[in-house]
């Protein structure tokens, strides 16, 4: 299985274009400690010719233009893209099936929520199908199924029920008494050749016995790196919302996600969907060579593995 990673930042980029941190500034000005970074996204394919995403970000036509494996052909109007796997709603992960509308046919796997979502509170699918054949697919949490003629398994698994903001619903008081919704999910993906398994969650609310079970005896994970501690945001001035707030589980601090990754056995271990503010952008900081010595990586635009 073949993994590049088209794009690791969240929703904005790096830099973001109406921020002025600490982080964006030392980006625009060149410095050599931090890279740009595009929209979260990942490439995956058994074989090197035929191609699944994972998101389709704002992004997208930029970062399928910088892979020449990803590039059309051999036919005039061909492409290698011929499915993308959704971890939620969120717009940075969802405004790229509107750039992709040129294509003949590509499936759209998603959860429940998800689906609804693109056809009512952002109906991406009565938008883009007049231009294109897409085929929209329920993903059940825990129901695995095949891709690429089942050289490929995808086991989707329930990660939270937090809907994205442009959505407005809430959730149940009492989620005990009805089943919780699928509104975010992370996909484990086995492939038969080699064995090899990746696990890919760009969302994860809180450390749950689910996500600790497909993340055990895996190969490579790629995980929600988005804040480095739960009230980054509040600390610069930007916003009264915690980490918690929107969704996501802090990298550092007493309940922080790399305490629990560093006791992973896996090869890879990867932060990706980094806020444009998170300080382990910075190659040189404190932060980043506490995750080395951790044994976890910082994902980037343009990495690459095989597993």
């Amino acid at each position: 299985m073949i993994i590049k990673v088209l794009g690791s930042a969240a929703g904005g980029g790096y830099p973001q274009w109406n921020c002025a941190c600490p982080n964006c500034i030392r980006v625009r000005s060149g410095d050599p400690y931090v890279k740009a970074r595009r929209n979260d996204s990942l490439a995956i394919s058994p074989d090197g010719i035929h191609w699944v995403l994972l998101n389709a970000s704002p992004d997208i036509c930029n970062q399928l233009e910088a892979h020449a494996c990803l590039h059309p052909g051999p036919s005039l109007r061909d492409s290698p893209i011929q499915a993308v796997l959704l971890t939620d709603s969120e717009l940075d992960h969802t405004t790229g099936l509107l750039q992709l509308r040129q294509g003949a046919s590509i499936k759209v796997y998603a959860p429940r929520p998800v689906l609804f979502a693109l056809e009512e509170d952002f109906p991406v699918r009565r938008i883009v199908e007049p231009f294109a054949s897409y085929q929209w697919v329920e993903t059940i949490p825990e129901e695995s199924f095949p891709l690429f003629g089942g050289k490929l398994t995808v086991c989707p698994f329930f990660l939270s029920d937090k809907p994205p903001r442009f959505i407005g619903a809430k959730r149940s008081p009492h989620p005990e008494h009805q089943e919780r919704e699928a509104w975010v999910i992370g996909y484990r993906i086995t492939d038969h050749a080699t064995g090899g398994v990746a696990v890919y969650a760009p969302g994860i609310e809180t450390w749950s016995q689910t996500l600790e079970h497909h993340l055990e005896d895996a190969d490579c994970l790629f995980l929600d790196g988005t804040f480095w501690q739960g009230d980054e945001l509040r600390t610069l001035g930007i916003s009264e919302l915690d980490a918690s707030d929107m969704g996501h589980l802090p990298v550092a601090g007493t309940n922080g996600s790399s305490k629990q990754l560093a006791l992973l056995s896996a090869r890879h271990k990867i932060y990706i969907h980094i806020n444009n503010t998170n300080p382990m952008l910075v190659e040189a900081s404190p932060e980043r060579r506490r995750l080395t010595a951790l044994g976890i990586e910082v994902g980037f635009d343009g990495m690459e593995m095989e597993v």
